[in-house]
């Protein structure tokens, strides 16, 4: 059987607020780490959120 081409990676707030989002993303595509600004609801305000793995 084949490996999947979707991977699941954690997108970690980097205001500390501990929050996160999960999504998917085809690693043979897309090689370095993803980095997308959307909205913590702890913090309140757009922030950038970085890859972390899923543990």
């Amino acid at each position: 059987m084949a490996k999947p081409a979707t991977i699941k990676i954690r997108l970690n707030s980097t205001a500390g607020t501990g929050f996160f989002y999960v999504t998917k993303k085809n690693p043979r595509n897309m090689t370095e780490k993803m980095v997308k600004r959307k909205y913590d609801p702890i913090a309140k305000k757009h922030v950038e959120f970085k890859e972390g793995k899923i543990k």
